[in-house]
């Protein structure tokens, strides 16, 4: 892997390296990509600037659903003094973009072609007014179940394909007291995997009325509650530690054979490569039971904010880094998710990375894919926050499941 790195990193900086951006600098760059994984990715971006001779400030700060990295970065722009380049997140960046804080980037993306390369479904974030504010990393997606390959063995499980054969190998994994479930218990957390147990229990239809639509009548209908018996049935199969624990602790639970599944996004798979695991020898990929036709995403994007006057060539040469299909696919290979651009060959992925890949297609042509609620793709801010304060309720037994329905219709009803 490490010598992968060294590799892309080269044919990356050579492609990249024009007399225009040789005047690049340094770049300040604010992103919340702390673990392991994700710090080895990173690293592909810093190499790459730094063949074309342009530094790196790097200012990380932790928290894996990015919630303190934006309330740094307010802080930072009260002040007048906003980075470089900021790590983003779907209605986040359109928030930044509304109140003419970011730069214009059209000039790079007419020049590069973004427009012809970029899915629709990423534009939409990236886009404000016509243009080009953020540059796309990848597509994370987060209906993603993760599971020690050794554990499930060791007790004749099979990968569940149902939510009844899921139910069937927590229990399994109680009796021979294993923890069936890793957890963290934060907010973000709490919804990612709620995110994908609605999906699984509304269905595409339901999941648009419901986090998209904001209809109320789907938010406090009988498959909601289901969905919040589900979470209770998870609740009651993570370890009694869970609470506040950082996803990647989590996910090294399961690397460790301590846990048999944790529900995450496909960035966990990076704590995976990180410690040398491959998947379908160590660790299985699957779709959350019932979600197997239907992707939930978010896209890691890099605001470029105004820096007092058109758009610097350190943003310049960093923008142009990040959409270069090399810097792509050698990014993505090691971070878990998949390519922000539709023209990337999949040959250098893995077995999890080339169905992520295939999933994300088949999705966007049946119309299966959305933006995820809980990681602020499928409705704004205040909408996304009210649906977190009652799911991590009711998942810390503050409601019971008919209580939460009508907590959440009540929360969104004030939010939006």
């Amino acid at each position: 892997m490490r010598k992968l790195l060294k590799t892309k990193s080269v044919i990356v900086a050579g492609l990249l390296c024009t007399s225009s951006l040789a005047q690049a600098e340094e770049v300040e760059v604010l992103h919340w990509w702390t673990s392991g994984g994700e710090a080895a990715a990173l690293n592909v971006l810093k190499d790459d600037l730094s063949g074309q001779g342009v530094g790196w400030t790097d200012m990380p700060v932790a928290g894996g659903g990015g919630e303190q990295a934006m309330t740094v970065l307010r802080a930072r722009v009260t002040a007048g003094n906003a980075p470089t380049a900021v790590q983003g997140l779907g209605f986040d960046i359109q928030d930044w973009a509304a109140q003419g804080a970011l730069a214009d980037l059209n000039d790079v993306a007419a020049k590069e072609g973004w427009d012809n390369v970029v899915p629709d479904a990423l534009k939409a974030f990236a886009k404000h007014d016509g243009k080009w504010v953020s540059a796309p990393v990848n597509v994370h997606s987060t209906n993603w179940v993760w599971a020690n390959k050794a554990v499930l063995d060791a007790n004749g499980i099979a990968q569940p394909a149902s939510w009844d054969e899921f139910v069937a190998a927590v229990e399994a994994l109680k009796a021979a007291g294993i923890t069936p479930i890793a957890h963290g218990g934060q907010a973000w957390q709490d919804a990612t995997i709620f995110d994908a147990v609605a999906m699984s229990t509304l269905g595409p239809d339901g999941y648009k009325a419901a986090f998209v639509d904001l209809d109320e009548g789907t938010l406090g209908g009988d498959a909601m509650k289901e969905a919040f018996d589900r979470m209770a049935f998870i609740r009651d199969n993570v370890d009694e530690n869970f609470s506040g624990r950082d996803w990647n602790l989590a996910t090294a639970m399961v690397i460790n054979g301590e846990a048999g599944f944790q529900m995450m996004g496909d960035w966990a798979k990076g704590e995976f490569l990180n410690a040398d695991k491959v998947p379908g020898e160590d660790f299985l990929c699957f779709r959350f039971p019932g979600t197997a036709d239907q992707v939930t995403f978010n896209a890691d994007q890099f605001m470029m904010f105004d820096q007092g006057g058109s758009v610097s060539a350190e943003q310049a040469a960093l923008a142009s880094a990040i959409l270069s299909p090399a810097f792509q696919s050698a990014f993505n290979v090691v971070k878990g998710s998949v390519p922000a651009r539709t023209d990337v060959s999949d040959a250098d992925f893995d077995a999890c990375g080339k169905q992520g890949m295939k999933d994300l297609a088949a999705a966007a042509a049946s119309g299966n894919l959305f933006g995820s609620m809980a990681h602020g793709h499928a409705a704004p801010a205040s909408v996304k926050n009210a649906v977190y304060d009652v799911v991590t309720a009711h998942f810390n037994g503050e409601y019971d499941s008919e209580t939460a329905v009508v907590e959440l219709v009540d929360a969104v009803s004030i939010a939006k």
